[in-house]
């Protein structure tokens, strides 16, 4: 694991000098074509850095914020587009925003929620990673269950931490991950509102704004959005699929990418279909509807989404990773902390 660190470590420092790079010289050349060839060389890089990292839980947040968020927001920058082309008055808040999933806007949905709601999950978490102990007794669709709890909280309250520092010293808001997932009336509330905003925020300007916008010159506005809608989520079905790779280092088996066509046509069908039974006056109550929508995510995340992962052991990777975090935070604990975190 000391390797892994040191590796970490190197992977970030190429990472900053990188993005140091594309501020004093790609800043400086016109938007267009030259600019996105000057940005080619450091967009390559991204794509093999996180080669160097193995771990779940260093490899996995640097793959996406690398791989995905900054390769999407220096191709938007490119052409004068996206949070880096909104002149960062400084180095450090060209990184920052770059590598960050931070959000411009101070109106932030975090500050709404209650804090006990943040509480509930803290105290959450660390049931769910002390319940990988007695997996031989679980039922698999539960252990699933836990694996999709894991995901959402470990990320949501990880990025819940480092917002900290980055408001302290930056002044900038972590755009929030998760908007409560679980209380999606729709699949397009749950992709759009309320599941990973960082990627739906990164995918809006780069994939279904162009593409609606190409679109509209052959189609109706309607198909226009069904068009740009498929085209959005086939992009990050295709960029799920380069994430595993990176995860697992197996071939691909396009199963997540099928996994987010079909969310991709059911999304579509079910804006069209919306719009007719607003027309007539038909809703489903939202109790109805969230069942609906979260079994529907179960089932085909059972059926696409996870195999891959399960199939090549990330799942077995990422317990055993927090079962060593626990171990060592308990052996730098006082004793008295211990004792009482025992009972």
């Amino acid at each position: 694991m000391d390797d892994e660190i040191v590796m970490f470590m190197k992977v970030w420092l190429t990472t900053i000098s990188c993005l140091c790079y594309c501020y004093y010289i790609s800043c400086t050349i016109p938007k267009g074509l030259f600019r996105l060839i000057s940005i080619l060389p450091i967009l390559y890089l991204f794509l093999i850095l996180p080669l160097n990292l193995y771990s779940f839980h260093l490899g996995g947040p640097t793959t996406f914020f690398l791989v995905w968020l900054a390769t999407f927001k220096l191709l938007l920058f490119s052409f004068n587009q996206g949070p880096l082309a909104q002149s960062p008055p400084n180095i450090l808040h060209f990184i920052s925003l770059a590598s960050l999933p931070i959000s411009l806007n101070n109106n932030n949905i975090s500050k709404t929620k209650p804090k006990w709601l943040f509480l509930l999950k803290v105290l959450i978490f660390p049931f769910i990673i002390h319940a990988y102990n007695y997996t031989q007794n679980l039922h698999p669709h539960f252990i699933l269950l836990l694996y999709c709890c894991h995901m959402y909280l470990g990320i949501e309250l990880v990025l819940a931490l480092t917002a900290i520092p980055v408001q302290t010293l930056l002044g900038f808001n972590l755009q929030p991950q998760f908007d409560e997932p679980y209380l999606s009336t729709s699949l397009q509330d749950f992709w759009g509102r309320r599941w990973n905003l960082m990627v739906t925020g990164i995918l809006r300007p780069s994939v279904f704004h162009p593409v609606y916008r190409i679109s509209l010159r052959f189609l109706g506005p309607s198909c226009s959005v069904s068009t740009a809608v498929l085209a959005t989520f086939l992009v990050s079905g295709l960029m799920h699929e380069l994430i595993y790779y990176y995860l697992t280092r197996a071939p691909p088996t396009w199963e997540v990418t099928c996994f987010f066509v079909l969310h991709g046509v059911c999304t579509a069908a079910e804006v069209a279909v919306k719009k007719v039974m607003l027309r007539r006056g038909w809703r489903l109550h939202g109790v109805v509807s969230t069942a609906l929508v979260l079994a529907f995510l179960a089932a085909t995340g059972r059926w696409l989404f996870f195999p891959q992962l399960l199939r090549n052991g990330v799942d077995k990777k990422a317990i055993e990773e927090c079962a060593t975090l626990v171990n060592f935070v308990k052996s730098k604990l006082p004793l008295h902390l211990l004792t009482f975190s025992l009972f």
